[in-house]
Protein backbone atom coordinates (compact mmCIF):
# COMPACT_ATOMS: atom_id res chain seq x y z
CA UNK A 1 0.00 0.00 0.00
CA UNK A 2 2.78 2.34 0.77
CA UNK A 3 4.16 1.84 -2.70
CA UNK A 4 0.87 3.01 -4.20
CA UNK A 5 1.03 6.14 -2.08
CA UNK A 6 4.56 6.86 -3.30
CA UNK A 7 3.47 6.34 -6.88
CA UNK A 8 0.59 8.76 -6.35
CA UNK A 9 2.99 11.34 -4.91
CA UNK A 10 5.32 10.83 -7.87
CA UNK A 11 2.45 11.37 -10.28
CA UNK A 12 1.39 14.56 -8.45
CA UNK A 13 4.97 15.80 -8.48
CA UNK A 14 5.31 15.07 -12.20
CA UNK A 15 2.05 16.89 -12.87
CA UNK A 16 3.36 19.91 -10.95
CA UNK A 17 6.60 19.88 -12.93
CA UNK A 18 4.65 19.69 -16.18
CA UNK A 19 2.45 22.62 -15.11
CA UNK A 20 5.52 24.71 -14.20
CA UNK A 21 7.10 23.88 -17.55
CA UNK A 22 3.94 24.96 -19.35
CA UNK A 23 3.97 28.22 -17.40
CA UNK A 24 7.63 28.81 -18.25
CA UNK A 25 6.86 28.07 -21.89
CA UNK A 26 4.24 30.82 -21.91
CA UNK A 27 6.64 33.23 -20.23
CA UNK A 28 9.38 32.40 -22.73
CA UNK A 29 6.92 32.85 -25.58
CA UNK A 30 5.90 36.28 -24.27
CA UNK A 31 9.52 37.28 -23.61
CA UNK A 32 10.51 36.20 -27.12
CA UNK A 33 7.70 38.24 -28.63
CA UNK A 34 8.67 41.25 -26.54
CA UNK A 35 12.26 40.94 -27.78
CA UNK A 36 11.08 40.64 -31.39
CA UNK A 37 8.86 43.71 -31.06
CA UNK A 38 11.66 45.75 -29.44
CA UNK A 39 14.11 44.80 -32.20
CA UNK A 40 11.50 45.62 -34.87
CA UNK A 41 10.81 49.02 -33.30
CA UNK A 42 14.54 49.82 -33.12
CA UNK A 43 15.02 48.81 -36.76
CA UNK A 44 12.01 50.90 -37.79
CA UNK A 45 13.33 53.88 -35.81
CA UNK A 46 16.78 53.62 -37.43
CA UNK A 47 15.19 53.27 -40.88
CA UNK A 48 12.97 56.29 -40.20
CA UNK A 49 15.91 58.39 -39.04
CA UNK A 50 17.96 57.43 -42.09
CA UNK A 51 15.00 58.23 -44.35
CA UNK A 52 14.61 61.61 -42.65
CA UNK A 53 18.33 62.36 -43.15
CA UNK A 54 18.15 61.40 -46.84
CA UNK A 55 20.50 58.43 -46.46
CA UNK A 56 18.03 55.98 -48.01
CA UNK A 57 17.87 58.11 -51.16
CA UNK A 58 21.68 58.20 -51.29
CA UNK A 59 21.85 54.42 -50.84
CA UNK A 60 19.36 53.92 -53.68
CA UNK A 61 21.47 56.20 -55.92
CA UNK A 62 24.60 54.25 -55.00
CA UNK A 63 22.92 50.95 -55.86
CA UNK A 64 21.75 52.31 -59.23
CA UNK A 65 25.24 53.59 -60.07
CA UNK A 66 26.75 50.26 -59.05
CA UNK A 67 24.31 48.41 -61.32
CA UNK A 68 25.24 50.65 -64.26
CA UNK A 69 28.96 50.03 -63.64
CA UNK A 70 28.44 46.27 -63.39
CA UNK A 71 26.69 46.29 -66.77
CA UNK A 72 29.83 47.84 -68.27
CA UNK A 73 32.04 44.98 -67.04
CA UNK A 74 33.28 42.33 -69.43
CA UNK A 75 32.14 39.08 -67.82
CA UNK A 76 33.95 35.83 -68.69
CA UNK A 77 32.25 33.21 -70.82
CA UNK A 78 31.31 29.87 -69.27
CA UNK A 79 34.32 28.20 -70.88
CA UNK A 80 36.72 30.88 -69.59
CA UNK A 81 35.24 30.54 -66.11
CA UNK A 82 35.66 26.74 -66.11
CA UNK A 83 39.26 27.08 -67.34
CA UNK A 84 40.14 29.65 -64.69
CA UNK A 85 38.55 27.52 -61.97
CA UNK A 86 40.50 24.45 -63.06
CA UNK A 87 43.74 26.45 -63.13
CA UNK A 88 43.13 27.76 -59.62
CA UNK A 89 42.39 24.26 -58.32
CA UNK A 90 45.61 22.89 -59.85
CA UNK A 91 47.64 25.77 -58.39
CA UNK A 92 46.14 25.18 -54.92
CA UNK A 93 47.13 21.50 -55.06
CA UNK A 94 50.66 22.37 -56.25
CA UNK A 95 51.12 25.05 -53.59
CA UNK A 96 49.80 22.69 -50.90
CA UNK A 97 52.21 19.98 -52.03
CA UNK A 98 55.10 22.44 -52.02
CA UNK A 99 54.28 23.53 -48.47
CA UNK A 100 53.99 19.92 -47.24
CA UNK A 101 57.33 18.93 -48.82
CA UNK A 102 59.09 22.06 -47.55
CA UNK A 103 57.68 21.50 -44.06
CA UNK A 104 58.82 17.86 -44.10
CA UNK A 105 62.34 18.78 -45.21
CA UNK A 106 62.74 21.63 -42.72
CA UNK A 107 61.39 19.48 -39.89
CA UNK A 108 63.94 16.76 -40.74
CA UNK A 109 66.78 19.30 -40.88
CA UNK A 110 66.05 21.24 -37.70
CA UNK A 111 64.36 18.75 -35.37
CA UNK A 112 65.74 15.30 -36.27
CA UNK A 113 69.54 15.37 -36.20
Amino acid sequence: MQRTGLEANDRREQAGVAARRAGNGRKNFVNNWIQIVVVAVVIAAVFGYLWWQGQIKRLAGYCQETWVELQKCAWPTWEELKGSTALIMVMIVLLGGFIVITDFILTRIFFHH
